[in-house]
C-alpha cells in the first residue's frame, strides 16, 4: 500500500497584499538580509504584539513561507500563537501597516498595539 503525503499547509495565511509588502521590502533589504521575520514579543498593555523586521540568518525553529517577493520567518517561539492567523498589508489616508486576523487572541487592548491569547 502506497502512503500519499501531501503539503503541510501554511501556519499562517498572507494575502496577496501582504506578499507585494514583503517584495516591496526585501527590493530596499540590506544586503544581508534573508528575508523579514514575524514574532511577537513581549510589550505592550495586553501582553504581546506583532513585530516584523528584517533577518540576516533563519534560527532552527523558525517556520519558513516562501512567496515569489521574499521569504517570511515566523519566530518558534510565537507560532503558536499565530496558527491559522492572515497577515494583510493596509494602506489608507492616515496608516500604512501589517494587520493580523489572530484567531488566537482572546483580547486586545484599547490602542490595537497589543494582544493576549
Amino acid at each position: 500500500m502506497a502512503t500519499t503525503v501531501r503539503a503541510r499547509p501554511a501556519a499562517l495565511i498572507l494575502t496577496d497584499t501582504a506578499k507585494a509588502r514583503i517584495a516591496s521590502l526585501m527590493a530596499k533589504a540590506p544586503a544581508d538580509a534573508v528575508g523579514v521575520k514575524l514574532s511577537t514579543p513581549r510589550r505592550g498593555c495586553s501582553g504581546l504584539a506583532y513585530s516584523v523586521d528584517y533577518v540576516t540568518e533563519a534560527k532552527p525553529f523558525d517556520e519558513k513561507i516562501e512567496t515569489d517577493g521574499g521569504t517570511l520567518y515566523v519566530d518558534g517561539g510565537s507560532i503558536l500563537y499565530l496558527i491559522g492567523s492572515t497577515m494583510d498589508w493596509v494602506e489608507d489616508d492616515f496608516t500604512a501597516g501589517f494587520v493580523f486576523n489572530n484567531p488566537n487572541a482572546k483580547g486586545a487592548c484599547g490602542c490595537g498595539e497589543s494582544f493576549t491569547v
